[in-house]
């Protein structure tokens, strides 16, 4: 009787053990997989980062190109806009803050009492700066951190190079004649950032 009892008893603590180990593996294993997708959407999220970085300077140079040697009949007015929607928050709320209402006073200042000593090039990132100054939150907090600011810059991207690639006359054109790979690959720089962002928001 005590014989049986004890096989009985080293019976339950052996599936208590099995038990305990397969439990144990199983914790193990799932712990894996958070790490794995953990480690995949931190490379994606700080993937996104540079690249909106790199987005942000890129619209910033063909800004800058086009009002000084790059003339052309492209709608440069759309990369403020896309620089707003695109700008790293660090940029953004350092100019939303005392720094860019300064320079935004200084501008209108210049434009209103001194005209003549405003010039031309400076008009579209006043613009910028004012823009981003004056925007109410609905713009400058929601619509700039959600997917539908990421759709409105890759909708101002594909328009540029379209509008880039009929200016220059045709796709190979763009990369042949002067400063055309420049500006070709600053304005594909501007079409992949919301592209991916847009993509690793869905993932």
């Amino acid at each position: 009787m005590m014989g049986k009892k004890s096989v009985l008893a080293m019976r339950a603590e052996q599936e208590a053990s099995d038990l305990i180990s397969s439990d144990f593996k199983e914790l193990v294993f799932a712990a894996k997989k958070l790490a794995n997708h953990a480690i995949k959407l931190g490379s994606l999220g700080f993937g996104t980062s540079i690249l909106e970085w790199i987005a942000s300077f890129a619209a910033i140079y063909l800004l800058i190109l086009d009002r000084t040697n790059w003339k052309t009949n492209i709608l440069t007015g759309l990369l403020i806009p896309y620089i707003f929607f695109s700008l790293p928050s660090l940029l953004f709320n350092l100019f939303r803050g005392e720094v860019g209402k300064w320079i935004a006073f200084v501008a209108v200042v210049l434009r209103l009492f001194f005209p003549r000593r405003f010039p031309d090039w400076l008009e579209l990132p006043a613009a910028l700066i004012l823009l981003i100054v004056v925007a109410p939150s609905l713009f400058s907090s929601t619509i700039r951190n959600d997917w539908i600011g990421l759709v409105i810059c890759l909708a101002i991207a594909c328009y540029l190079l379209q509008e880039h690639i009929r200016a220059s006359g045709g796709f190979r054109n763009s990369f042949t004649k002067a400063h055309g790979i420049s500006n070709t690959v600053g304005i594909i720089l501007l079409l992949v950032y919301p592209a991916w962002a847009l993509v690793t928001d869905i993932l």
